[in-house]
């Protein structure tokens, strides 16, 4: 992690937060238009085709080559934060609204919290942290529970909670993995590799014969187009460069603004029912999240200052 530089231009970090703010929110509602025309391993697998593939062009240039064990490093923590993580929340968005994916899957600081202290043994969260994870969980059941709705996919909701714990596991993992000094070199690798293996398993699972150019929607061809060089190549980077410049906690920010966007876009946007239960469980789930991206904390004395990105900082997928 760079040293924070509190002299940025303010007008560059304004700007930054803009991008991870609008395009990670509007993302959701990208997926759903995608959707309409293209297969999800096939919409997953293409975007991150493309962004890795020109994300690795402009970070390669001056770096070493990428040795084999960073190219090992990247297959995994492609498959699990990529091929799992948003594979999972594709297939979930051909079953749920785009706002109530995205509210799902604001749960991932949640996540992180759990696996974090449970899995890779870090710090056990505070009191305020404690309290969020059983507010979150709270504002899920209300959420997914009997509501003035129709009742919510619960399979959709499965593969949203899949999709939090890959990104989660490959987050937390990949400070232990051995990767490029350039971080953006690295994520650029991850997409890249994600990308063809999202891409393997559309052609294995059929996906190929469905897309018939004859019945391609433009709006949907644009989506695939802005989910691939807005939320993964200028979103991330912003993202990148922000937690060199400021807090962790003042990034992750984004983690509930994004989902309040989303919601306001699929209601704007494609017309999806919004009800007060759904506005309230919402309400819950966020408070949640405020209060674990929030909590003060501790990392371990031995764990390297390089590695200790926050909690908050790496909570969603791109």
């Amino acid at each position: 992690m760079p040293a924070s530089r509190p002299n940025a231009p303010q007008w560059k970090v304004m700007v930054a937060f803009a991008a991870i703010y609008f395009l990670w929110g509007f993302s959701y509602l990208g997926i759903h238009v995608a959707l309409e025309s293209f297969p999800p391993f096939f919409t997953a697998g293409a975007r991150f085709f493309i962004a890795g593939t020109a994300l690795y062009a402009i970070a390669s240039r001056g770096q070493a080559a990428p040795t084999r064990h960073q190219w090992r490093s990247s297959l995994i923590l492609g498959f699990l934060m990529f091929f799992l993580g948003n594979g999972s929340l594709m297939w979930a968005q051909t079953m749920l609204p785009s706002g109530l994916a995205a509210t799902l899957y604001a749960t991932t600081p949640l996540c992180f919290a759990v696996i974090g202290w449970l899995g890779f043994r870090q710090h056990r969260p505070g009191g305020r942290g404690l309290l969020g994870l059983v507010v979150g969980f709270a504002g899920v059941v209300l959420l997914i529970g009997p509501g003035d709705t129709d009742s919510v996919n619960l399979i959709g909701v499965v593969l949203i909670f899949c999709s939090t714990i890959g990104w989660t596991t490959g987050s937390l993992l990949s400070q232990r993995l051995d990767k490029p000094a350039s971080a953006t070199l690295g994520a650029a690798m991850n997409l890249l590799i994600s990308g063809i293996m999202l891409l393997i398993a559309s052609g294995l699972t059929g996906e190929f014969s469905r897309i018939r150019p004859e019945t391609l929607l433009p709006e949907s061809i644009l989506a695939l187009l802005f989910l691939a060089f807005g939320p993964s190549l200028v979103a991330f980077s912003a993202y990148m460069w922000l937690l060199g410049v400021v807090s962790p906690n003042r990034v992750s920010t984004y983690a509930y603004v994004n989902p309040v966007m989303a919601v306001v876009a699929g209601w704007a946007i494609l017309h999806e029912h919004v009800t007060l239960h759904t506005l309230i469980a919402s309400a819950v789930i966020l408070f949640g999240v405020v209060l674990i991206t929030s909590q003060r904390t501790q990392p371990p004395a031995a764990e390297p200052a390089a590695t200790r990105v926050g909690d908050a900082a790496q909570v969603t997928g791109i």
